[in-house]
Order: C-alpha cells, then sequence, then structure tokens
C-alpha cells in the first residue's frame, strides 16, 4: 500500500497533482490541512476528481466527508486515546497514527491500518525523528490485525529497509511535496516498492 499525505497549506496545482497521482496507481490520499477554511477544503475537494473520492482519507472536517461521500476518516493519536473515534467507527473506514510499539500492538482490529512514526528523520520537519527509536523496537510488533504503514523521512532510497522491517505500506509526505516534480517523485517511489514487493513475493 502506498499512501501520499498533503501538505499543511494547499500548494499550486496540488489538485492537479493528486489526480495524476491517483491516475498513475496512487492508493490514498490523506487530506491533512489543520489551518485551511471549510470553504477553502470545499474548494480544494471540488479539484479531485470525484471518481477518486473513495480514495481520500479526512482528518477534519468530517462533516464534508460525508457530504462528499468520502468514508475514510483518519484520528490523531490523542483523540484515539480520548476515545473521539467511537462515534464515527460505524460505516467509516478508520486509521490512527502510533508513535511507539507497545502503542501499535495494543491497537483492536477495528484499525485499518496505523502510521508508525518517525520511521527516518522527517524531510518536512528538520531534526524530528533523529533519535528515533523505531527500527530498533519494530521487532517486538505482534500485533498483525492493524497494517503497520511506515511514515517519516521516507523517500526512493531508504524504502527497501522499511519494507524489509515488515512495514506494509508506506506513507509519503517531505519526500514528494518537498520535491520539484511531485507526480515524478511518487512514481519512482512506487516503482521502488513494486520491485520489491516482486522479488520477494
Amino acid at each position: 500500500m502506498i499512501i501520499v499525505i498533503s501538505p499543511e497549506n494547499i500548494l499550486i496545482n496540488e489538485a492537479e497533482c493528486v489526480n495524476k497521482m491517483f491516475q498513475d496507481g496512487l492508493e490514498l490520499f490523506h487530506i491533512r490541512k489543520p489551518f485551511i477554511t471549510e470553504e477553502e477544503m470545499i474548494v480544494f475537494l471540488d479539484q479531485i476528481d470525484a471518481s477518486f473520492r473513495h480514495r481520500l482519507v479526512m482528518h477534519g472536517y468530517f462533516d464534508l466527508a460525508a457530504e462528499y461521500g468520502i468514508s475514510r476518516i483518519h484520528f490523531r493519536e490523542q483523540d484515539r486515546i480520548n476515545g473521539l473515534h467511537s462515534w464515527r467507527a460505524k460505516g467509516s473506514v478508520i486509521s490512527t497514527s502510533v508513535h511507539d510499539v507497545i502503542s501499535f500492538n495494543a491497537l483492536e482490529p477495528n484499525w485499518e491500518y496505523a502510521f508508525f512514526s518517525p520511521f527516518f528523520s522527517s524531510i518536512s520537519k528538520p531534526g524530528y525523528g533523529e533519535h528515533s527509536t523505531v527500527l530498533e523496537k519494530i521487532g517486538l510488533r505482534n500485533n498483525h490485525d492493524v497494517k503497520l504503514i511506515a511514515l517519516g523521512g521516507i523517500y526512493e532510497e531508504n524504502i527497501e529497509i522499511a519494507l524489509k522491517l515488515g512495514a506494509e505500506g508506506l506513507a509519503l509526505l517531505g519526500g514528494i511535496w518537498m520535491n520539484e516534480q511531485p507526480v515524478r517523485a511518487f512514481n519512482q517511489c512506487r516503482n521502488r516498492m513494486l520491485e520489491y514487493n516482486y522479488q520477494n513475493r
């Protein structure tokens, strides 16, 4: 599984890039834009081809998700801990985030997948993840009901490391949007993942 997470603010031609990535095989696009207004979100959603809405995942504006027929919802770690996901669980495909293997192992099977971060030093947040112990602790994973999606510093050159450690998918953020050619960067990452999966099937 390959996932792209949106930048926090809307970029020029972002929706156009997202549509192209979907055409090229993007499985899911997480819309995480905590600082934009509802009106701006509506304009953004309207620019994404309606045929791809079943592949969108909302991190907020859940009422808009219902209006647009978007059934996938992502809950932050703190919101999950506080139980804020329970009212949305019915009828929605839910995902969440974790930052340690103990939290991952404790997830219930109703979560389709969880972002596990930071795998590597962040590309979009300099300094974040430099002292992460994820790579050392991931061997303690014993929860296989929830898919583990590697997040944090993922780009073409370290994809194989994440997959060899047991990640069932990749979440791309800085490696895509901090590249001058986001669609090209996505395809390079996707091809690397497909090549690895083919060689290790």
